[in-house]
């Protein structure tokens, strides 16, 4: 029984996952990435601009020339970028009802007290970690301010 703990242990950290529950937000920013490997911008582009799987511009526009149709419920997404440090960033992409209750925006990184949610999807996130690692790394390329 032992054995098999040390071996999922270091099978999660050969595979870069990591718990869920260990990413907390704390004075409304997440400081540390959700995967051990630095995120990738054109991997992040990809999710941003899809249909199935960010879903990012139904309710954001962005500088997407070949996205037909962006929306204008949420802010322009460099604008969002632009308000925003890094760790503040990623926590609004993990649980932007923490900001506001009443959001439209799903939290991509969050698997409890979520509404609606067919069976065979309980317990997953929308993203995963490296997947939202990604996203930001993107975003973060929207910011002229570098921050």
């Amino acid at each position: 029984m032992r054995k098999g703990c040390v071996l999922a242990i270091f099978l999660l950290g050969a595979l870069n996952l990591h718990p869920i529950a260990a990413q907390t937000i704390v004075n409304g920013a997440i400081d540390q990435p959700l995967t051990a490997l630095p995120g990738d911008a054109l991997r992040g582009r990809a999710i941003v601009a899809s249909r199935q799987t960010g879903l990012c511009l139904l309710c954001h526009s962005g500088p997407f020339p070949e996205g037909r149709f962006q929306g204008n419920l949420a802010p322009e997404l460099s604008s969002s970028v632009a308000r925003y440090t890094t760790p503040q960033l990623r926590a609004r992409i993990v649980d932007a009802s923490y900001f506001n209750p009443n959001t439209i925006m799903p939290a991509y990184y969050r698997t409890d007290h979520l509404n609606r949610v067919a069976p065979k999807f309980a317990g997953q996130t929308i993203l995963s970690g490296q997947e939202i690692e990604d996203v930001l790394t993107f975003l973060l390329t929207l910011n002229t301010n570098n921050k």
